[in-house]
């Protein structure tokens, strides 16, 4: 799969911009940024994503629901999208896989290797 454009979602203001510069210098991408669910819902599917990369854990609107939200959306429901979260465990991760993420990505994250693991990531899941 070819990545050209990332829609990250995260109300972390410190987290948006460390991924924005990663994603966009290493990773050579377009980047859009959404600090909420909601604002993701309203700007993500007009920017035509290749990927999402969605915060699990956000106030108001939370990942997954923004996830489920989104896949009702015609312009972006195919989208792959990567949870980005701290709660890694087996169980918290396979809950993910159920909803149907491509993948998950643990915070802390490595920046300079971030837009590689999305491409590990991606290519397992087969998009």
């Amino acid at each position: 799969m070819q990545i050209e454009r990332v829609l990250m979602v995260d109300d972390d203001a410190s987290i948006r911009k460390i991924g924005e510069l990663c994603l966009s210098k290493v990773g050579k991408w377009q980047v859009l940024m959404a600090s909420s669910g909601q604002e993701a819902l309203d700007i993500g599917p007009a920017f035509n994503p290749d990927v999402i990369i969605l915060d699990v854990m956000m106030p108001g609107m939370d990942g997954p629901t923004t996830f489920k939200l989104l896949q009702e959306n015609a312009a972006v429901a195919k989208t792959p999208v990567i949870f980005m979260t701290a709660k890694v465990q087996t169980h918290e991760v396979e809950g993910y896989s159920t909803l149907g993420a491509a993948g998950v990505i643990g915070k802390p994250f490595d920046p300079m290797k971030l837009p590689e693991e999305i491409g590990r990531i991606l290519a397992k899941a087969n998009y």
